[in-house]
């Protein structure tokens, strides 16, 4: 399809020159006379590759015009602009690269010279479109490898565990879950949902013995294992790219009321997300098989939340979670497997 370029100018000798160069080489070429037909011509007909500006017009002149143009659009869909001028001065170049003019086209035209830019500015716009999709892209799969990279990390951590298989994917699914329904939206959603992922990286550094222990564990065992958040944060802490990633793994374990560890953080204090995981990793912890006891009866599951609101858990969030379960009139949300989609 060829380029579509827009000739503005107020002189119609102009307009017909530029117009007869441009088409001659093959770019598809729409004539208007003033600034504010332009504005209007592109709010109905859609964005042209280029414009061709010019300077001196009666009415709004090129520069006003531009301006128009600029605060219309979004940055990614700003239109190449070149202005066509007959004035030789240094400050009206200067003032129209200031504008956001990509370039100068002297008038009387040279038909070479003109088709030389237009051409040019065109295929360097498009080139950088080109440009900004490809890195787009490229984040998208960055991103797309460092979930494939944390889920992985998720599936090692759950191994450790004998009785918590999926664990750590379920959290992330639940507390995903919880953040949308109170409200969070795009990125903030997929943050909470790695942050979940990770609530439990600390893990990695508790003897498999003592996580693994049937019977009941010792003070130095229990210790031992309320130092995991400890461990997670520091480790989620070297990931400078995410600093808030290490606040699910250092306070999922806080509780509403002050009583819990390893700060001891009430209410407000703890971070929103952490609130949202003490939730979430609690449901799981009951819903699940733990080496100690199966899968407790959802209606003690509701009790236990109900329980916990304003002491154990932050009542905003538990009642989210109660209104999931709820909805869950088959019993259903649980140990849905350790895909972490």
């Amino acid at each position: 399809m060829a380029d579509w370029v827009i000739v503005v100018d107020d002189d119609s000798a102009n307009l017909k020159m530029a117009g007869h160069i441009l088409s001659r080489e093959g770019f598809k070429v729409t004539a208007l006379t003033s600034g504010q037909l332009l504005i209007d011509y592109i709010k109905e007909k859609g964005k042209p590759d280029l414009v061709l500006l010019d300077i001196k017009m009666p009415g709004m002149d090129g520069f006003d015009t531009l301006a128009k143009l600029r605060k219309e659009a979004d940055r990614e869909e700003e239109i190449p602009v070149i202005f066509l001028t007959a004035d030789e001065g240094d400050d009206t170049e200067t003032k129209g690269l200031e504008a956001g003019a990509v370039d100068f086209v002297k008038k009387p035209f040279m038909p070479k010279v003109l088709s030389l830019r237009v051409r040019h500015t065109i295929d360097l716009n498009h080139l950088q479109h080109d440009l900004e999709r490809e890195v787009e892209k490229k984040t998208e799969e960055n991103e797309q490898l460092f979930l494939h990279v944390v889920s992985s990390l998720a599936d090692a951590i759950d191994a450790k565990d004998t009785y918590t298989n999926g664990h750590s994917g379920r959290v992330a699914k639940y507390s995903k879950e919880i953040a949308r329904r109170y409200g969070y939206s795009g990125k903030d959603l997929d943050d909470i949902y790695m942050m979940g992922l990770l609530h439990d990286v600390g893990k990695i550094g508790i003897p498999d013995a003592v996580i693994n222990k049937p019977a009941k564990l010792t003070d130095e065992e229990y210790d031992i294992i309320k130092n995991h958040p400890v461990l997670g944060a520091r480790i989620l802490g070297n990931i400078k790219e995410m600093p808030s990633l290490a606040n699910g793994a250092r306070w999922h374990h806080e509780r509403y009321d002050g009583k819990g560890y390893p700060d001891g953080l009430s209410g407000e204090d703890i971070p929103k997300e952490s609130r949202i995981i003490a939730v979430a990793d609690a449901y799981d912890a009951m819903t699940s098989n733990r080496s100690y006891r199966k899968p407790l009866p959802q209606g003690v599951v509701r009790e236990e939340l109900e329980k916990g609101k304003g002491t154990q858990f932050d009542p905003v969030f538990a009642d989210i979670m109660l209104s999931m379960i709820d909805e869950d009139t088959d019993y259903l949300m649980r140990e849905m497997g350790d895909n972490h989609g």
